[in-house]
Parts: structure tokens; sequence; C-alpha cells
């Protein structure tokens, strides 16, 4: 029987799909990851699932919602019994494996994985709970702030830069040994780094490649806060706007800093698609290159995610695998559609939790198919209500119970500047999005669930604070007995086993 592939996900942290339109922007200097997309299916128009870190990833993995798998936000536990791209694998055979962040909250700190090389970079418990119940209030010691605006530049060592430097290391590391070709298993290696995510504060290495970068300044400048529509203004507060002053000099900053995290990025993949490459098993492997959401980066004044426009909700996606052809596909996709994807490249039927799944195969979309709306959810900080959106066509629709509705229309209106809901020309197909989100949400039904799950988190996160305090933290195991040299080991059997290729 032939063996099933092997599969890289790569994944990176807020980074815009509006900079990969078809791989890479040009002024972008990521020379790997121009050469991943050169032969890679390029999904130009695929959107998160919801534009925040947790709930973004619970949905990437699993192929489902945040309503359907109860993480709407930052604080909200991953349950244990919804499958992931990493159960389904590893049913199929696959040996599964987790270098670096995928903000799971809760005791379950693998859903899938066999094995987790790194701890996580953000905590794993239910300490940033938002609170409908308190509409507008500022947690300061856990929401984002100006501050990584105006403290944008260079930094030679960072609390994010350290941890991707482990994240790459610890990769790099289990390429080789997979190389080795001790498990005859097929395998998954799940890379995920929290770069090029704020702060922003990049190497000088990485820095300098901007300095006469003709892209720092937003497309769009800021509005007028009376300007923005009703969610971006509670980004605004949330964000803490009014106690900073934001220069023109920190958006270039903040923009080059991020864009040199962009190339920091491609030269550790470069490094892991090396260890790949020597160890011959690049041939044999379905690589896959996605973010878990986007950043404003300064577009309409408003910075990092939590907004369904586009460069906060729309993220890369690029996928190099047999039975995808290379190229560019427009038609409009999600990261739901990754582990149904992954499911129909490597051969596993997921007929027992397809109707629980809300994406879909790419394989049919790559080779010319359609598929049905985009669905975007959002209900975590900044918003007071729940919050859904539909991508399909050229039209995007956002609705949210408290809020006036949004319709842009992207082909004509790519910066989305002109809402059409109020247009008598465009009633009908705001009429028709209407009633499809009607059909697709109970927003009441959503709403009350949202409040349910805050209330009960903020009683156990209290409790368990009090007395003695037990992390769900992951700690990675390091067996020392078990690497390199040791004395139950025959030393001549070791040095031949962990080279590749074997010597004579």
């Amino acid at each position: 029987m032939q063996r099933k592939p092997n599969v890289l996900i790569l994944m990176v942290d807020q980074l815009a799909g509006t900079l990969f339109p078809d791989g890479p922007a040009d002024f972008l200097h990521t020379p790997n990851l121009r050469a991943l997309a050169a032969r890679s299916a390029r999904f130009a128009n695929t959107y998160t699932a919801s534009p925040l870190c947790a709930p973004g990833r619970a949905s990437f993995m699993s192929g489902q919602l945040p309503r359907r798998t109860r993480v709407y936000d930052n604080a909200a536990e991953f349950a244990s019994d919804v499958p992931t791209f990493a159960h389904h694998l590893r049913l199929a055979g696959y040996q599964t494996t987790l270098s670096g962040k995928m903000h799971f909250v809760g005791p379950d700190q693998l859903h899938g994985f066999e094995e987790r090389l790194t701890t996580d970079v953000y905590p794993a418990d239910f300490g940033w709970t938002p609170d409908y119940r308190k509409p507008g209030e500022r947690i300061d010691w856990w929401y984002h702030n100006m501050g990584s605006v105006t403290g944008a530049g260079v930094g030679e060592i960072s609390n994010q830069l350290e941890y991707d430097d482990e994240v790459a290391y610890e990769a790099i590391r289990k390429v080789y040994d997979l190389g080795r070709r001790g498990d005859d298993r097929p395998w998954l290696l799940t890379v995920s780094f929290t770069h090029p995510h704020d702060p922003y504060v990049a190497r000088k290495k990485f820095w300098d490649l901007y300095e006469d970068c003709a892209h720092l300044d937003p497309v769009v400048p800021a509005f007028a806060y009376d300007d923005q529509d009703a969610h971006s203004k509670r980004i605004f507060d949330a964000n803490d706007w009014r106690n900073f002053e934001i220069t023109a000099e920190d958006i270039r900053n903040s923009r080059r800093a991020y864009f040199a995290n962009i190339s920091y990025l491609d030269d550790k993949i470069g490094q892991i698609l090396e260890a790949l490459e020597g160890t011959d098993q690049a041939e044999d492997t379905i690589i896959l290159f996605v973010s878990d959401h986007g950043d404003m980066l300064g577009e309409r004044g408003l910075w990092f995610k939590m907004s369904f426009y586009e460069g906060s909700s729309r993220v890369p996606l690029m996928v190099a695998a047999p039975g995808l052809p290379a190229g560019r596909i427009e038609t409009p996709a999600s990261t739901l559609d990754v582990a149904p994807t992954l499911a129909d490249l490597v051969g596993i039927d997921l007929g027992e939790v397809t109707p629980w799944t809300d994406g879909e195969s790419l394989v049919p979309v790559a080779n010319g198919a359609e598929r049905g709306p985009v669905r975007i959810e959002y209900a975590a900080e900044a918003s007071i209500a729940p919050l859904v959106a539909l991508r399909e066509g050229r039209f995007k629709f956002i609705h949210c119970e408290i809020d006036p509705p949004l319709l842009y229309d992207l082909e004509a209106d790519p910066h989305e500047l002109t809402n059409l809901a109020a247009d008598p020309a465009y009633a009908e197909t705001l009429a028709t999005f209407t009633r499809k989100a009607d059909v697709l949400w109970d927003m009441a039904s959503y709403d009350a669930e949202v409040r349910e799950s805050q209330a009960r988190r903020h009683v156990v996160y209290s409790a368990l604070r009090n007395g003695a305090y037990y992390p769900w933290d992951f700690q990675p195991l390091k067996k020392a007995s078990e690497r390199y040299m040791r004395n139950h080991m025959d030393l001549n059997v070791l040095e031949a086993s962990q080279r590749w290729p074997r010597g004579d």
C-alpha cells in the first residue's frame, strides 16, 4: 500500500492577507515564501473564521465556527471532544507534532497532537475573559493598547523573538529527527510562529531591508473617530487610543517593523524547508502556509485585529500538494476549509463528523468548482454583542444586532470605503444577505450563549486563583536520558542511526 504523504503546516500570527494578493507582495523580502508560492495553489481571498487568536485557531484546527466550538474569545476553553485535523490524521496513522503557538485554553493542551515541542506564548487559563455585562470596560492588564505602535522599532531580542527562535529551533530538530526514518509512519508537523504579531519590534538585519520601502504609509489614512462605524469605535476605545499620541513616524516604524518580521519569518521558514530538502523528505510532503488572522496596520486608523475589514479578517493561504494546481484562485475561501482540505489530500473520510464541519475541501475549488458563502464570527473584546459576516462573490456583508448593517462591493471598492447598505440600488442585495444571515445565525441565542460562557468562566477563574494554583500551561518534556549518547545505548548503533544519509 502506498504511504500517505507527510504534512507540514507553517502557521504565522496576525499576517494580513492583503499583503499576499498572489503570494508575497512584490516589495516584501521573502525569497523562501516566494518560492513556495510559485508551486502552490494560492487562495487570494481567504478569511479567518474569527479575527482573534484563540477562536480563529480553534476553528482552523476543527473546521468549525466559534459558535460551534464555543471558543468565543482568547480565554474560552477548547473542549477535548472537538475533533481537529490532528485527531483525524492521527487516527489515520500519522505521527502528529506541534512546535509553537496554538493558544489552546483549558487543561487539554494537545488536541490530537501526539507531541508538543514548546510551551505556548500565551496563557491557557480563563484570565482574559471579556464581560458583556460591562459594556465599554477596558481591562488594562491584558487588552491591546497603542503602546505597540508608539514603541515600534529595532530590538535584538524580545519576548516574541525569543519564542519564535525556539519554535524554529525545535521544528528544525524535529524535521531532522523525522528524516532519520526511525518511525515509518507518515507525519504531520505544525510549526506555528507568533510573528508578525505586535509588538512591532524587529532585529536590525531585517529592519534594514525596508529603509527605502515605499509602503510605510497606510493606503487609507486615519478617519476621524466620529466617522468610524460603530464596531470600529469600540475597537478604538478598547485600544485606549485617547491616551496615546500617534505620529506619522510611529506609523511608519510600526509598519516597517511588521514587514521586517515577515522577512524574519521567511528566514526561519527557509531553514525548516532546507532541513526538509536535506533529509530527502520534500517530495513526499504537502506544505500549507496560513495565518490565524490579519492586522489593520493603521489603515483607517485601525490597528491589530478584531475587525471584519480586509486587513484584519483576510489571511494568506497557500498549499503545495499533488492534486492542487499551482496558481491563483479567486474564489473566497476560509481557514475553516483547512481541515477538510487536508483530509481530502491525504485520503481521509470525514463522513462521521461532516455534519458538524463548517468548512469545505478546497481541492474542488482549486480545480474550478465554486463554494458556498464564507462565514466569519466575532464575540470577544471590543464587542458587546456578537458580530457575523458573509463573504460571497464580490460582496461582504456585516451584521450585528446593535449596529447598522455594512455592505461592501470588494471588486469596485477594495478598501471598503463606501457602505452600500443604505443605497437603494443595493436594497435587494442587502435583503438577500440579511435573509441568509437569518438562516445561518440565531443572534439572540448566540448572544445568550456568549454571556453564559463568560459568566461561568469568571466564577471558575476567580475560584481557581484563590489558594493553591495549578496552571494548565503546557510543560514540554525533555528526556535527557534519551538524548545524544547514554550508557544504555550502543554507540555504534546510535551514531549510524542518527546520521542521514547513512554512512558506508
